[in-house]
C-alpha cells in the first residue's frame, strides 16, 4: 500500500524537483521501473521461495510464474488506460505474498492464487491505482490504508508471537479478525477496478 501510495507522487515530485533538467541523460521512466520491479517483484518471489511454504517444487515454479509474468508485463507500454487504470493485473506481488503469509490458506491454495494472479496479468482487466484513478478515489484510498492498517497489525501480532515464544510463552499468532479484514479490504483493490470497468459511470460526479 505504501509503495503504491509512492508510486502515486514520485513522478509528480520528480517534475516539481525539475530532475529532467539536472540530470539530462538519465531516464527517470527507467529507473522507476527498475526499482518497481525489485520492489513488487523480485523481493516478494525471492520471500516467497525462501518461505518455503508451498513446498520447493511448487515455490519455485510459482516464484518463476511471478518473475517471468512480471516481467512481460513491464515491457508492456500500454500497460495504463487513460483513466489511470491498469490492464492486467499490475504485478503488486508484495501485496499478494504478504497477504498469503498472514492468511494462510495453504500450499495448494496460495498456488492457485499465484497461477490465477500470473493469467490476470494479460487478461484486458482494469485494476485501479488507487492514487492516480480519480473515481471513487477516497473510498480506494480508504481501502488501501484500511489494508495497510490490516497488514500493520498482522506484523504487530506476529512479531508479539515471535517474542512470546521465545520467552517459553503460549501466545496468540495473527488473530481471525486480522485476517478477515486483510482478505476482505484486499478482495476489495482486487475487485473494484473490474467492477469499475463493468460500470463506466461508477463514481462519476453527477452533474
Amino acid at each position: 500500500g505504501l509503495a503504491l501510495f509512492v508510486d502515486g507522487i514520485d513522478g509528480p515530485i520528480a517534475r516539481k524537483l525539475e530532475v529532467k533538467e539536472i540530470l539530462p541523460t538519465w531516464s527517470g521512466e527507467l529507473l522507476d521501473n527498475i526499482i518497481d520491479y525489485v520492489t513488487y517483484v523480485l523481493i516478494p518471489a525471492f520471500a516467497l521461495y525462501q518461505r518455503g511454504f508451498m513446498g520447493e517444487n511448487l515455490s519455485f515454479l510459482s516464484a518463476a510464474i511471478i518473475v517471468v509474468s512480471s516481467a512481460i508485463y513491464y515491457a508492456d507500454t500500454g500497460m495504463k488506460t487513460k483513466e489511470n487504470f491498469f490492464k492486467g493485473f499490475p504485478v503488486v506481488w508484495n501485496m499478494v505474498v504478504f497477504t498469503l503469509f498472514v492468511i494462510e490458506p495453504g500450499q495448494w491454495v496460495s498456488f492457485a492464487v499465484v497461477v490465477v494472479a500470473g493469467i490476470l496479468t494479460f487478461l484486458p482487466i482494469n485494476f485501479i491505482h488507487p492514487v492516480r484513478v480519480v473515481r471513487l478515489r477516497p473510498v480506494n484510498l480508504g481501502m488501501t490504508l484500511l489494508w495497510c492498517a490490516f497488514g500493520a497489525l498482522a506484523l504487530a501480532q506476529a512479531a508479539l508471537a515471535a517474542f512470546y515464544d521465545k520467552i517459553g510463552v503460549l501466545g496468540e499468532q495473527v488473530s481471525d479478525f486480522t485476517k478477515i479484514g486483510i482478505t476482505i479490504t484486499g478482495l476489495y483493490l482486487a475487485c473494484i477496478g473490474g467492477i469499475m470497468q463493468m460500470f463506466p459511470s461508477l463514481g462519476t460526479r453527477k452533474s
